[in-house]
């Protein structure tokens, strides 16, 4: 990882920029929110005289990776390839959960954006597969991978499981916690130019680790 500034930088080339997310901070500008991590992305790239353009976002609580184009065409190859992209994510979750476990269904929003899962086809379709990697009495680290994309869909289906993320404020319940514990730390798709694989895995964030060996 390269630091600049603000940014933490996992890699960079001609043609994209990935960078890590902190919680607490949306993927783009809104009414809401002034400051945002498309804003640091486009300091440090218009310093270098470079543009940038948005592949895809993080929900403003959730921490982790995020891909920024360069040009517009190397944007489209890709979220035209996007389904291709493999993505996961570490989650600590209230509760307890099988060893492995698949969750789908389809995702609607209310008026009030406000999404939940239904048995109504009209509604988005989302899968998550989890694996287990730790727990105690309280809690469970998981290791998601989301074979779709749809906005909160890992909260969502957390929430389905009866197994809700801590300091999900919106999605869980009121247990203190100040930030949530989502982190998309692995991110592996082919390169848009030079075809290459790349490979990126920022491991387990190290306040997840300490929060779970603090219970006793």
């Amino acid at each position: 990882m390269k630091k600049s500034n603000k940014l933490k930088i996992y890699y960079e080339d001609k043609c994209l920029l990935v960078v890590y997310k902190d919680s607490n901070l949306p993927t783009i500008k809104s009414e809401k929110y002034n400051n945002s991590l498309y804003s640091e992305v486009y300091d440090y790239l218009h310093k270098k005289n470079q543009k940038v353009f948005v592949v895809h976002r993080l929900d403003k609580d959730t921490s982790g990776l995020v891909i920024f184009a360069k040009d517009e065409k190397v944007k489209k190859i890709l979220q035209d390839n996007w389904d291709s992209t493999i993505r996961k994510y570490y989650a600590l979750v209230h509760g307890q959960t099988n060893k492995s476990g698949e969750i789908t269904s389809y995702i609607k929003e209310t008026k009030t954006l406000y999404s939940y899962s239904t048995k109504d086809k009209s509604g988005s379709f989302a899968k998550t597969l989890y694996k287990r990697v730790k727990s105690n009495k309280l809690y469970t680290l998981l290791d998601i991978e989301i074979k779709t994309g749809k906005k909160n869909q890992i909260r969502v289906h957390m929430k389905d499981n009866n197994t809700p993320i801590l300091g999900d404020k919106k999605y869980g319940k009121k247990d203190g916690f100040r930030h949530m514990a989502l982190n998309a730390y692995y991110l592996c798709f082919n390169h848009p130019i030079i075809n290459e694989r790349i490979e990126i895995d920022t491991g387990v964030p190290k306040d997840f680790v300490s929060i779970m060996n603090n219970v006793k």
